[in-house]
């Protein structure tokens, strides 16, 4: 079987899905709202949602401070809990604000990403999303996807915790070695991955015969061997 390295699946699954343009927003603090609003939900929901929410008031942090609870976890129910969503959205919006006063320009990665964790509400998965996305720092976003296709290709251990998988990736893809250059290469790679798993590594019945990363990949082996046998 052939081992594939991670620079290699991001060119297969790039030459196989082209450029997918994330993240899918008119501005920086739209990212910043759907990073939050797309826990636990899919993005169709989370675009639902966003337009209801436009529908209510300017999508502005000061403005959606404004609005009552009630009022806002109603403009966002599309995307789902979205009474704690409500209560997420206030606390990120207040998180913004503070930040958009302040001169950030000194400010590293690790400072930017604690104080991004001690939003309540705000996990590891959110706040790269942020840090990526709407922020343009060099975070590598771990997801269910993530995890799903480099447990099956056999790449990484199903113990690893967030931090692990996030050091490996980023290590992993040492070679681009600006921070724009890392910052283009890991928003596309993981909406690749993203697009990968949806398409053709499904949770439930993955379309192996069909995949890209076939020939490197163990559960695809595994799979082939038990139908053999």
């Amino acid at each position: 079987m052939v081992v594939f390295a991670a620079e290699h699946i991001y060119r297969l699954l790039l030459q196989t899905h082209g450029k997918q343009g994330w993240w899918p927003a008119d501005s920086v603090f739209e990212v910043v709202i759907g990073s939050v609003l797309t826990q636990n939900t899919a993005w169709k929901n989370v675009e639902k949602a966003i337009l209801q929410l436009k529908k209510v008031c300017p999508l502005d942090a000061h403005y959606i401070l404004k609005l009552g609870h009630d009022a806002l976890a109603d403009a966002i129910r599309p995307s789902g809990y979205f009474n704690i969503k409500a209560k997420r959205l206030r606390n990120i919006c207040e998180w913004w604000i503070d930040w958009c006063s302040q001169d950030n320009s000194s400010k590293n990665t690790d400072e930017i990403r604690k104080s991004l964790l001690k939003v309540n509400g705000i996990g590891p998965e959110t706040a790269d999303d942020i840090l990526l996305y709407a922020l343009g720092r060099p975070v590598f976003v771990i997801d269910t996807y993530t995890r799903r296709i480099f447990e099956r290709l056999g790449l990484v251990e199903a113990d690893w915790n967030y931090e692990t998988l996030r050091q490996w990736f980023e290590t992993s893809l040492a070679t681009a070695t600006a921070d724009s250059d890392r910052v283009q290469l890991f928003n596309e790679y993981h909406a690749l991955i993203v697009k990968h798993a949806k398409d053709i590594c499904q949770k439930k019945q993955p379309l192996c015969e069909q995949c890209c990363l076939q020939v490197g990949c163990s559960y695809a082996h595994r799979s082939r061997s038990c139908h053999l046998n």
